[in-house]
């Protein structure tokens, strides 16, 4: 005699980090991997600025002082929207400062000294190269129609370009004015 009951097939349980999504697998790894090495760049890009907001010095200290703390608020403010991201979309995120020194392009600034117009122009180099990587990133998501992760991004390329032009800006006024 034959039951019309089926019997359930054993199966791996998931795993508790194992967030439901509808994006595919390999949206998911993609999308996350992207969002992955922005976010590294952004720890990277923050502690870059406020090592230069700590060691700025010269005519100017005050107003690039100013800036450079605003500025590191600023990047720092993306990065848990950023990892939130990347796991409610059923991905892994950054786990230490190791895990990001694996994934980040923004070279770090070690130099005991460096003149504050060279401290403007290398973070205004480092925020072009972020609104680069989340354009590619946008596009990624375009592709695999998350739309979610594409509006993130398109703040903060916003929010990104304005630190550029602020820091190109400053440092046309410190060529200007010679120091």
């Amino acid at each position: 005699m034959s039951s019309k009951v089926q019997k359930l097939e054993s199966r791996k349980p998931a795993s508790n980090l194992d967030t439901p999504t509808d994006l595919s697998d390999a949206a998911v790894r993609e999308i996350s991997k992207a969002i992955n090495g922005i976010l590294a760049d952004s720890f990277a890009l923050y502690l870059k600025t406020k090592n230069f907001h700590w060691h700025v010095s010269g005519p100017n200290f005050r107003d690039y002082h100013l800036m450079l703390d605003e500025h590191a608020d600023a990047i720092f403010a993306t990065t848990d929207p950023l990892a939130e991201r990347v796991r409610k979309i059923g991905g892994v995120t950054l786990r230490s400062i190791s895990d990001i020194s694996k994934h980040q392009s923004i070279r770090d600034n070690n130099e005991a000294e460096v003149d504050p117009l060279d401290m403007l122009r290398e973070l205004m180099n480092d925020n072009k190269a972020v609104a680069k990587a989340m354009r590619e990133a946008h596009e990624l998501c375009d592709k695999h129609d998350d739309i979610a992760t594409a509006s993130l991004l398109e703040n903060y390329v916003d929010e990104t370009e304005r630190r550029t032009w602020f820091l190109f800006e400053a440092s046309r006024d410190a060529d200007a004015t010679g120091h």
